[in-house]
């Protein structure tokens, strides 16, 4: 099986067991069983009727955001110990809303690449609106606001606002400015899609964030056999991401998808848990 089929056959699967309660938006419920403790690794709203899992940057802020200022030590620990296994693989391969983010991609449309510095805003949204604001932004009771789910998630708005406020008219009435501008960001954000690869997890994304500092050190990584390279440039045009494998495999933009492997002449690229070393070059002795 072509490696491009199995990842989106497991982006499927990923995504069905992610959102498996689909009988839920008919009425507008949430599942709240013994699952809905547990955080996804990807990117998929609490709010969503049919989520069975939670959303690891949902639960971060609403722990620091307590009444007693908690550090989520479950949460970080679980990203950090996903983040140090598998880096963005999780967003190549299980990510629900990366999923989302493909589907659009591929409607025919001319294609664009962002300029690097895009790829910085993420960080800026990962430490104001994760990491600051849930703290700093409190209400008359010392409780701050999930800052990134309220003003920015556009998977939220997909999944959680749009199926909540169309299943309860009472939360209709209550939508103002704010469902507005949420509705903007989605909108842009759908729409970028179609031009951009992925344009939520290149610029706007916490998660990708968190899990791309940690891809240098990962232990599922990508190598490549400087020996068996030709500079031949196929993997760096290949790459959706805009990510050169050769100069940095190891970068925090890479999701770990495989391209650039299959599109490699002399597979030179490889991609695992462990690795084999590449074969250093033999040379003849000097004559005597």
């Amino acid at each position: 099986m072509k490696n491009a089929v199995k990842r989106k056959l497991i982006q499927i699967a990923a995504f069905g067991f992610t959102n498996s309660h689909i009988g839920n938006f008919a009425g507008g419920k949430l599942y709240t069983g013994k699952w809905k403790q547990f955080c996804n690794p990807g990117l998929n709203c609490y709010s969503c009727p049919a989520a069975t899992l939670a959303c690891p940057i949902g639960a971060m802020q609403a722990v620091a955001g307590s009444i007693q200022y908690n550090f989520s030590f479950y949460v970080v620990g679980f990203l950090l110990a996903v983040g140090v296994l598998f880096g963005r693989l999780i967003c190549g391969w299980i990510c629900p809303f990366g999923l989302v983010q493909e589907l659009f991609y591929k409607i025919p449309s001319r294609k664009f690449r962002l300029p690097k510095w895009f790829t910085y805003i993420k960080y800026g949204i990962l430490v104001v609106f994760v990491l600051v604001l849930p703290i700093a932004a409190t209400n008359y009771m010392g409780m701050g606001k999930p800052a990134f789910c309220q003003y920015i998630c556009p998977s939220g708005t997909l999944f959680g606002g749009i199926a909540m406020t169309a299943a309860h008219p009472e939360l209709r009435a209550t939508t103002g400015l704010l469902f507005a501008l949420k509705m903007g960001i989605l909108l842009v954000t759908i729409a970028a899609c179609v031009f951009i690869f992925r344009f939520f997890c290149k610029t706007l994304c916490p998660l990708g964030a968190i899990y791309g500092l940690l891809n240098k050190i990962s232990v599922y990584h990508l190598e490549v056999d400087k020996n068996a390279c030709i500079q031949c440039g196929q993997c760096a045009h290949t790459c959706k991401m805009d990510v050169d494998p050769v100069a940095a495999p190891n970068s925090a933009e890479c999701i770990r998808c495989g391209a650039c492997a299959a599109a490699c002449p002399k597979r030179a690229i490889r991609l695992g848990f462990t690795l084999a070393k590449s074969t250093p070059q033999h040379t003849e002795p000097p004559a005597p």
